[in-house]
């Protein structure tokens, strides 16, 4: 009933409209966060006192831990920026029948390796400055909050809170950054695909025989929509983070004291 509701017309038709270009983020948001996670903690092992029996336990300056988790952040570029240039363009493709693996193929057919990480530049600087960040804020708000005489009832509530707060911190940090890195990722060069974009109102037009760098890119939209550019849908993107990052520190909190016993 609640389906019909929402997809009146065709809700097989819909939810695969609503669907596009998830597959890409499905499948190497998996690898990108084992991968930052592993880096994290080995980098903050390496930054913390050598004396420490358990470096990862120790108390640690937070400017270590923003520096352990930029560390993750650009070590995660290597699967984020294929996996957003793919995801950024299956959403805004305007051909039916477009799928993420169509447009993997078509940019490994057309650039190979090198074209699958257009825009990666901008991509590892948002990468690094917004887990630095994730995890500053997450450590930070966990030790102002946590006390040795919480349930673990409270520990848990807290953890979804201290994750839930770091993803709001997170995107407020970057979130002009990926405004800039999803429309360098998506600008088009053909005339024909930049008319059919204006009229959907998704990307900026793009007359030159080159894409536009990040700098071009944000002179561009400064200049035509102001700085409210940078910071359009902001509201619901945190409302999304506070609730997939709550649910992710909780669940890595919850596998880090399983696999830690004995």
């Amino acid at each position: 009933m609640i389906l019909v509701a929402i997809f009146p017309q065709d809700s097989s038709s819909s939810f695969t409209l609503h669907s596009i270009g998830a597959t890409a983020p499905i499948l190497g948001y998996g690898a990108l966060n084992a991968l930052l996670f592993v880096t994290y903690n080995r980098t903050l092992a390496l930054l913390s006192s050598p004396s420490s029996l358990d470096p990862l336990t120790a108390p640690t300056s937070f400017s270590k831990i923003w520096l352990a988790g930029a560390t993750g952040g650009l070590a995660s570029f290597v699967v984020s920026a294929p996996t957003e240039l793919i995801k950024c363009r299956a959403q805004v493709a305007t051909e039916r029948g477009t799928s993420s693996w169509s447009i993997a193929r078509d940019i490994w057919r057309k650039e190979g390796v090198r074209g699958l990480y257009f825009g990666g530049g901008i991509t590892s600087v948002r990468d690094a400055v917004g887990y630095g960040f994730y995890f500053w804020s997450y450590e930070w708000t966990k030790q102002a909050w946590s006390s040795p005489d919480d349930s673990d009832r409270d520990a848990a509530m807290k953890v979804l809170l201290c994750g839930g707060l770091a993803g709001v911190v997170t995107w407020a940090s970057i979130f002009p950054l990926d405004v800039i890195k999803t429309r360098v990722q998506t600008q088009t060069l053909h005339h024909e695909s930049q008319m059919q974009c204006e009229r959907s109102g998704l990307l900026q037009p793009n007359v030159s025989e080159r894409p536009m760098n990040s700098i071009e890119i944000a002179k561009h939209a400064y200049r035509t929509e102001g700085a409210g550019a940078f910071f359009r849908g902001l509201g619901i993107c945190s409302v999304r983070a506070f609730v997939v990052n709550a649910v992710q520190w909780a669940v890595y909190e919850w596998m880090m004291r399983v696999l830690q016993r004995p």
